[in-house]
């Protein structure tokens, strides 16, 4: 077997895997079949790719495009082994994206891939050190964001941009104390989106437009900002301060706070007894 499939997070009617192939030139194609519809990032390597909507060659930062029930087959006459961060939909899950989606009354693919975009390049650099990073929390948001991106830029649409109604405003406003409430718990985007009577596509760029920052965003920062503020008035373990605000590691912890507040947990709080 010369492909390895990791899931790297899941949910109701959605997969992201990392799918790494070992294949040279030489081995002989294989082929499968896609279950759901399928958005894969080439993150390393190239490879041909054929089924029924064409055939393409993908290199890193193109999109392999995949419609359920299409048989494919993937070779590397031209290079050894590749990489892709995979996205799978259930048609249920996609449905929901494209109705929310200007102009786009066609459900599935026409074309096998779409080439490096400049459009999706900041999204699918935020998934690729997602995955290196281990974010799993990440690939909720991650999966609706490319699942809206990738069918607007394959039918040539893009999202109207409007002024958030004062009932957005309300919605996502309701949203932001639920999660500063439960900002030590797991949050989960459907459930936020079920509270504001929205589909989570629609939520999503509800919350991003009002609130300048994704769900998940302004989660990590609360839990930041509340791990920072006791790290400056009270002597609690910096381990337990992280598990308190949420985080399920130290590490993790370490390596989000390093990159909000410019220095590491110990740094910052040394800060305070200098300062004293």
């Amino acid at each position: 077997m010369t492909t390895a499939q990791k899931t790297l997070a899941s949910g109701h009617g959605w997969q992201v895997s990392d799918v790494v192939c070992t294949a040279v030139a030489g081995d002989k194609p294989f082929e499968e079949e896609h279950r759901g519809f399928c958005v894969a990032a080439v993150t390393t390597g190239t490879f041909r790719y054929r089924t029924r909507q064409g055939t393409a060659m993908l290199a890193p930062g193109a999109i392999l495009l995949g419609n359920p029930g299409a048989c494919y087959e993937c070779g590397h006459e031209h290079g050894a082994g590749d990489r892709c961060i995979s996205f799978h939909f259930s048609p249920a899950y996609l449905e929901r994206v494209v109705a929310d989606l200007p102009g786009v009354k066609r459900l599935g693919f026409a074309d096998p891939r779409l080439p490096p975009l400049p459009a999706l390049a900041p999204l699918l650099a935020e998934a690729e050190a997602a995955r290196e990073t281990d974010d799993s929390d990440a690939f909720e948001e991650f999966g609706l964001r490319m699942a809206g991106a990738v069918v607007a830029a394959a039918t040539g649409s893009a999202a109207a941009t409007r002024t958030p109604s004062r009932r957005d405003q309300k919605r996502v406003a309701e949203a932001v104390r639920l999660i500063e409430l439960n900002a030590e718990r797991p949050v989960s985007l459907s459930a936020l989106a079920d509270g504001t009577a929205t589909s989570p596509f629609h939520f999503l760029r509800m919350f991003r437009q009002v609130a300048g920052m994704t769900p998940y965003q302004f989660l990590l920062r609360t839990r930041l900002h509340r791990a920072a503020v006791r790290l400056r008035t009270c002597e609690t373990a910096i381990s337990t301060i992280a598990f308190d605000a949420g985080f399920n590691d130290l590490s993790t912890f370490n390596r989000r706070f390093r990159r909000e507040m410019g220095e590491a947990p110990g740094s910052y709080r040394a800060k305070r007894t200098s300062a004293r």
